[in-house]
């Protein structure tokens, strides 16, 4: 079986870091991407199963890299990584496209589990 890429796209080193190294721990195949431009960019080399969008960075932000993902052929599963998880920001955030969101920061305990759960359901 061949392994399952997801692409990482954060601005912060640690996030990366730490979302990389939980996911390459269960097999998965990793690629990173600090912005939106370059989120875009990696979709359509790599063509990643599940991208982790951050959605508060500088330039091209994650609703806007998701929605522009999200308009492309054979778009992938997004999952928006936030730290914002207020009222309101559910819907703003499934209404630009992304298929869930998950909460940061990452919790190391349940961050494989919640992904692989998205994982299950692209794939059905």
């Amino acid at each position: 079986m061949a392994a399952v890429s997801i692409l990482v796209v954060d601005d912060n080193a640690q996030n990366l870091y730490l979302a990389r190294y939980l996911l390459e721990q269960k097999g998965y195949t990793v690629s990173e991407a600090r912005n939106g431009e370059d989120a875009v960019a990696v979709n359509q080399a790599e063509k990643p199963v599940l991208i982790l969008m951050d959605i508060q960075m500088p330039g091209m932000d994650g609703l806007e890299a998701t929605r522009c993902i999200k308009n492309q052929a054979s778009a992938p599963c997004v999952v928006a990584l936030t730290a914002r998880a207020m009222s309101g920001d559910r819907e703003r955030i499934l209404a630009a496209g992304c298929d869930g969101y998950i909460e940061k920061p990452i919790d190391p305990e349940n961050f494989v589990g919640k992904v692989e759960g998205y994982l299950l359901e692209t794939r059905l």
